[in-house]
């Protein structure tokens, strides 16, 4: 349990610190170097502690480079593009969603048992993103922002799952394989787009992040998955969403009826997975 809920806090944090970095760097360069930071971070790690090198099988392979695509290069960027349009506090709630896909793809690919109060949580959570995505104004434009993090959550979703698979290998190398992977794959489309290196502070600060948001986050999630499973990790990082909210509202950004609202629906909804879960 003390895994997950280390994995939520330190990725919790990552989303109103992302916010923050994005009035300097694109979103496509954030979501490459946050996972290069990860990937870099973890393998110096791994080269002190001189931890023995992993040899996964084909299957294992497949399912890990299934993980690296959806949770290593489409979540992060679908995460960036959403906070780049809307307040850090209501994308941070809406991360809540990652929790409910997670677990409906472990009940119905999968096959892992969801109890009663991990439904109902579920369901309350659900309600809570219905009011946090809902526009002011009609218009599917002022929709786009809250559908890229969703988009986010269902990517983040199928990693969870397909790591699952492999969660019996070393988690620092699994989550260093990740960060390199995806960190490189998003540089380079990047690149491809005409952007930039930001400036040497800002490069820093976006390593460092995704070392910590991205990096221990994943070592610990991926324990938690081990010793858990999917759905009880998922439920237990359910919190992660809250931490990035109160640290987003904390540094200046005004708490909205709206927020206030699907927070307490969706804190519902958590308390419920968690008081489910062994």
């Amino acid at each position: 349990m003390s895994a997950a809920l280390g994995a939520a806090l330190l990725f919790g944090l990552g989303t109103p610190l992302a916010k923050l970095l994005l009035n300097e760097v694109s979103p496509w360069m954030l979501a490459g170097l946050f996972y290069l930071g990860s990937g870099i971070g973890l393998t110096f790690v791994r080269r002190i502690r001189r931890a023995a090198p992993v040899r996964l099988t084909l299957n294992e392979s497949a399912w890990l480079s299934g993980a690296v695509l959806a949770g290593g290069v489409a979540g992060p960027v679908l995460l960036m593009f959403g906070l780049s349009g809307m307040p850090a506090s209501g994308a941070s709630l809406l991360l809540n969603a990652e929790a409910v896909f997670t677990v409906l793809l472990a009940w119905m690919v999968f096959r892992e048992n969801v109890d009663r109060r991990i439904a109902l949580g579920m369901s309350a959570i659900t309600l809570g993103v219905f009011v946090l995505s809902w526009p002011e104004e009609v218009g599917f434009a002022g929709l786009w922002p809250a559908l890229s993090v969703l988009g986010a959550c269902l990517a983040w979703s199928v990693d969870n799952n397909l790591t699952r698979k492999v969660s019996l290998a070393d988690a620092s190398w699994i989550a260093s394989v990740k960060g390199m992977t995806a960190g490189v794959i998003n540089l380079v489309l990047a690149y491809s787009l005409g952007d930039k290196l930001p400036s040497l502070p800002i490069l820093g600060a976006a390593l460092g992040i995704g070392f910590l948001a991205y990096g221990v986050s994943l070592t610990l999630f991926v324990v938690g998955l081990r010793n858990l499973g999917t759905a009880r990790t998922g439920a237990y990082f359910s919190v992660a969403p809250f931490f990035g909210a109160v640290f987003a509202l904390a540094t200046g950004e005004p708490l909205t009826i709206r927020l206030a609202v699907a927070g307490v629906l969706m804190a519902s909804g958590v308390w419920l997975h968690l008081t489910g879960a062994p």
